[in-house]
């Protein structure tokens, strides 16, 4: 065979490959699976549906603004969102069975923690009361300095690229809030807090202290204020929890999707059975099965709402993805 017909063989068979793949939603538990699709396009639709937990759990007064949730040795590891600077490790039923207390460092509204393989990550950006902090940042925290509880930490400051206007605001009323953000191998990913929009803006920097710029990524409408997020980069999973305006908590799922392109797979939105919950921690290990936790939420004589930690099973939505 000449040279010439073995590169026509090859350029049509490359033809029929690519002819044969056929793009679509593939996942089953949609409204509109396509069992002929080859290629997940991200069309994906799904039913409105509401779940409750399987268990809930009153956590300590010293909790009550318990805000940012990530497992770590055996614990679950939450923080507050007003000026204490102490990490608290969790059991499972909520008991406080560890503190750890960050010196020399302040705590102006630390909304959310995370974690990579070397490093614990606290974001201190919080925004919502005047939208105009010029000093947003996350602390890095070498992760074995932490568990032997003589934490090493340095910082992560950033701004957003598209934030031109820092005057005043009222109180949540502005799109640059920020309670949600994952850390991947090479970045870290902050999901904004719209209260205008409703919407979250994917913002994207690097993970190395320093001073950085925020760049703006893409835009999802949650239809609802985001508040927590957890990742697990090798399922290509994220989980987005937070509370519509109203007060009724969701779950936000993103996964199956190309890269780190998070909207390029399955969107959906998962209604949580219990309203007035201001849900502000999500965690998990397996994608399966989670922790959320909320604030306390106490408006006398109308709401009381305590802070609580809540087991939710998501197996009967993921199981198939996650061990397909």
């Amino acid at each position: 065979m000449t040279l010439k017909k073995i590169f026509f063989f090859f350029l049509i068979l490359s033809i029929n490959q690519i002819q044969s793949q056929i793009s679509g939603c593939t996942d089953p538990l949609s409204k509109n699976y396509n069992p002929l699709a080859t290629i997940n396009d991200g069309s994906c639709l799904y039913s409105n549906i509401k779940i409750k937990p399987e268990s809930t759990q009153k956590l300590s007064d010293s909790l009550t603004e318990t805000s940012g949730l990530i497992a770590l040795d055996n614990l679950l590891w939450t923080h507050n969102d007003d000026t204490d600077t102490t990490i608290y490790g969790l059991d499972t039923n909520g008991k406080i069975q560890k503190k750890i207390k960050l010196e020399k460092v302040s705590n102006t509204d630390w909304e959310e923690i995370s974690q990579d393989s070397s490093y614990l990550y606290i974001g201190d950006f919080g925004n919502n009361y005047q939208g105009n902090r010029t000093d947003l940042h996350i602390l890095r925290i070498e992760k074995n300095s932490f568990l032997a509880n003589q934490p090493v930490i340095d910082t992560i400051s950033f701004s957003y690229s598209d934030q031109k206007d820092f005057t005043v605001q009222k109180p949540n009323s502005t799109n640059f809030d920020c309670e949600a953000f994952i850390v991947s191998k090479d970045s870290i990913y902050l999901f904004s807090k719209q209260w205008k929009s409703n919407k979250t803006d994917i913002y994207t920097l690097p993970k190395q202290a320093g001073n950085h710029i925020a760049q703006l990524k893409q835009t999802i409408d949650t239809k609802g204020l985001v508040t927590a997020a957890t990742y697990l980069e090798s399922k290509k999973l994220i989980t987005l929890c937070g509370y519509t305006k109203l007060g009724k908590p969701f779950l936000y799922l993103l996964y199956d999707f190309k890269n780190h392109d998070f909207l390029s797979g399955n969107k959906r939105r998962i209604n949580l059975q219990f309203s007035f919950h201001q849900i502000e921690g999500i965690t998990t290990t397996d994608g399966l099965h989670y922790y959320l936790t909320n604030e306390s939420l106490i408006q006398k004589p109308i709401l009381n709402v305590p802070q609580q930690i809540h087991y939710f099973d998501l197996s009967s939505f993921l199981d198939s993805y996650l061990h397909k």
